[in-house]
Formats: C-alpha cells, structure tokens, sequence
C-alpha cells in the first residue's frame, strides 16, 4: 500500500483479509487509523483510494499589511499573568482566586436556577437587570455618610466584565489623543485598556498610601487632563489602601480640577485587615465614576461588572456599550444576583476572610525566611498580592526564567508600570493553589535570586 499512486484504489476488506491473513475486525481498525491520519479516503459506494499527496503551500497575507495600514496604537502583549501553566508548577501570577475560594455551591445553585427562569431566553434592558442595577446601588449607598446624596439605581449601568467597562471609560471621558493619568505602578488591563482607546497615557507616582496630591495637582495641570484611573482599595500590584484623609485630599484635587475619578474596586470582596472604603461614597457631583466587579469573587465564568456613574457621563458610557455589545447576558446577570443575595454569600466572605490571611501571612514569612534580598515594602490589609521589590542589578527577565525551570512560576513586574518601571519589581498571588508549596516556592525564588545577583 505504501507504494501505491495517488488516486489509487485499494482492494476490498475481503481481499485484504485474505492476503494479509488478518481478521475483519484488524482490517477495519487499520483502514480507520489510516483515514484518521488522513492517507486514505472512504467514496461512498465507490470504493476507498489513496489520497494524493497534497503540498503545504505557504500562506501570503502581505497584502493584508497595506490594507491595514500602521495600527493606530501599539498595544502591549497580553499579560504574563493570563497563561496556561503547568498544573505540576508553583504558580504565583495569577490575578485570580483558586477554585476553592470561590463560592462554588453558590454559584451552581445560581446558574441552575437562572437556566429555568425567565433570563435564560429573554433580552434584559440595555443597563442591566433592574434588580442588579438596585443592588450595586445599595451596597455602595451602604457606605455613603449622612449628607451626601447615595446613588440612585438609574446610575448603574452592568458591564460583561471590568475590563470592557475601562475601554468604554477611556473611550467614552478621556478621547483619542487625549491625556490619561494612571497611577504608576497600576493595573496591566488599564494600561491595555487605555492604548486601545488610544488615550495619551500620562503616569502619576504612588506610594504606600497613595498618590501625593501635590504631584496630582501638578500632573492634571501640566497635562491637561480631565480623568485619573486609580485603585484605591487594595491596588494591583502594590496592595496600597488609601487612607480617609487621603481619600479626601485626592476628591478634592479632582474637584478643584473639574475632572473625573475612576475608581476601580476590583478587590471589594477580598479585605483582609480591613474594610474597603469607596472614595465614591463621599461624591454626589458626578466626579467619581465607579466600577465594581463580581468576577473575581462570584466566578471567572460569571463576568459581571457595574459602573456607577452620574450625569452626562453615565450616558455617554452606556452609549459606547451598546455599540460595543448591546447589552449583558441575562443568564449571567440572574446568576450573579443570585449569588450574591443569598445568606451564604455573607458567610462565604467571612471565611474568604480568614482563608486570604493565612494564605498572606504563609507567603511573607515564607519569603522573609528564604528570599531574604526581596523586600516587601508593604504587606497587603487585602486584595490578592503581594509586591515585592529586588536589589537593583537583577536581571528580572532572567530570574524569571530561571524560577521557571526549576518550575516556580512568578510575574515580572514590568508589564504593571505605563512608563520605564522604577526598579525590578515581582508580584506575587497569594491565593492560588496549593499554598501548602508556598515555602519551597519562596526557597527556589530565593536561590534564583542568589544566583542571579551573583
């Protein structure tokens, strides 16, 4: 059969058997092993030849270069972050929860439930589901002191996701070409978000606490810029937490400034020392444009989002989200409801709770004691990070390679800063799996690092 031309047809099953001695049931599993490789080919009620031989020829797409011109901005590559490792591996960059912080029996019940009920085939307002929309409203009215006005339901609008909630911002307040201030180090997806909107990024400093609100002044001033992008409550990378009074001297730079405050509360659910205070709680004026995400804390398969926003501003969003995707699944919105409306959600974030801490705790004394040169600047009071900083002189992409073959994979902390990084940086997630290999992945971190410096 080898020899055989192309097009040539091979004798019948019978034949075969008879002039290979085989039985039927061997003949058969060949012919089907040589079609699923794709040698030879079954014509129904002609019979089965040889294939021919057909010759890869490369693909050109040149032209598709002149059609589509430069791109109009260069965006960063997708985060280290977001890749597929092995499950054998000491994974520490992730952004995400392992499974068992998840409320999973919550969000079975939920996604059950909402598959019978009416969001399942019906289409849900272009906003959100008016009981999700009252829902993200409470909670941040929660928090609201006496004498600010709290949100009004009409103010949310739910996002398929934080992400795409940050492009319609950017798009939808900032503008093309226009200026941008991030905080710096910030989030990698703001920085993504912020050069697919083709906004002019412009990075403001922070510390432990926060963004000096002199040098915030001094940035919106020479800028020109009308909207900042910060994470007040439990930063990625750093883990910082504003404190009340700098949470105050910040919503009043940006009012004297006549701009805009995105707040991103990405780690609402995961405090740990303490409780997340939204600087949107003390704005009525519009200035504070709040997002809020379950993704993280609900599920990474329920990407569900809110942004809270007054004014103008809020239909200018909801403008570029319905040319973007219309509207959010329903199924998802009912399911995310669901969740986070029973009395289980509750407990579940009180063990959440105690779960983060150990896990935190277990990682900074693991790499106090084996990674001495690492330097954690702050330990976290939430989120799901740990920022480290190494002596200057590392080779970050090296040590990261070098923790990767020795099977500890670790995040470079170059992709968090919108401009030149301001020394070598990792970050680290806390709540992944198997904390139990937390102490041998911090020893391989710090004999890597040895190594390195040496």
């Amino acid at each position: 059969m080898a020899a055989a031309a192309p097009g040539a047809k091979l004798p019948s099953t019978r034949s075969l058997v008879a002039d290979y001695q085989a039985s039927p049931v061997t003949v058969q599993k060949a012919l089907q092993t040589l079609t699923a490789e794709g040698l030879i080919e079954s014509r129904p009620g002609v019979g089965t030849f040889i294939r021919a031989a057909r010759t890869a020829k490369p693909s050109d797409y040149g032209w598709q270069t002149a059609a589509l011109k430069s791109p109009l901005a260069a965006l960063p590559p997708a985060s280290s972050t977001m890749r597929d490792v092995p499950l054998d591996a000491i994974s520490f960059h992730s952004g995400y929860p392992a499974r068992e912080l998840l409320p999973e029996r919550l969000v079975r019940a939920a996604l059950t439930r909402a598959a019978r009920g009416d969001a399942a085939l019906s289409r849900p307002p272009a906003a959100g589901l008016p009981e999700l929309q009252s829902w993200f409203a409470h909670e941040l009215a929660a928090s609201t002191p006496a004498g600010t006005a709290p949100p009004n339901p009409s103010d949310v609008v739910v996002l398929p996701g934080s992400q795409s909630g940050l492009s319609s911002i950017f798009s939808a307040l900032v503008g093309r070409g226009q200026p941008l201030l991030l905080e710096s180090p910030t989030y990698w997806g703001a920085i993504l978000a912020a050069a697919q909107a083709g906004v002019r990024v412009v990075p403001v400093p922070v510390g432990p606490d926060g963004p000096d609100p002199a040098v915030l002044t001094r940035a919106f001033e020479e800028s020109g810029a009308r909207v900042f992008y910060a994470q007040p409550n439990y930063a990625n990378p750093t883990g910082a937490q504003w404190s009340a009074g700098r949470r105050d001297q910040v919503l009043d730079v940006v009012r004297a400034q006549g701009a805009f405050l995105v707040e991103d509360d990405w780690a609402h659910d995961f405090g740990i020392t303490s409780n997340p205070v939204p600087v949107a709680s003390r704005d009525d004026s519009g200035h504070v444009v709040y997002l809020r995400s379950l993704t993280k804390s609900v599920s990474t398969s329920i990407r569900v989002a809110a942004v809270i926003a007054r004014g103008p501003a809020r239909e200018r969003i909801l403008a570029d989200r319905a040319a973007e995707s219309m509207y959010v699944s329903g199924l998802l919105q009912a399911a995310a409801l669901d969740v986070v409306t029973q009395p289980g959600w509750q407990t579940h974030l009180r063990s959440l709770r105690h779960q983060l801490e150990s896990r935190r705790d277990l990682l900074v004394t693991s790499l106090r004691a084996h990674a001495p040169q690492a330097h954690i600047e702050q330990v976290p009071k939430g989120g799901l990070h740990v920022w480290v900083r190494l002596p200057d002189g590392t080779d970050l992409e090296r040590l990261v390679r070098d923790c990767e073959a020795a099977g500890v994979i670790i995040a470079g902390g170059n992709e968090w800063f919108p401009a030149e990084p301001a020394g070598p940086f990792i970050r680290l997630n806390y709540s992944g799996m198997n904390p139990g290999a937390f102490p041998e992945g911090a020893r391989i971190i710090g004999e890597m690092l040895e190594r390195n410096l040496g």
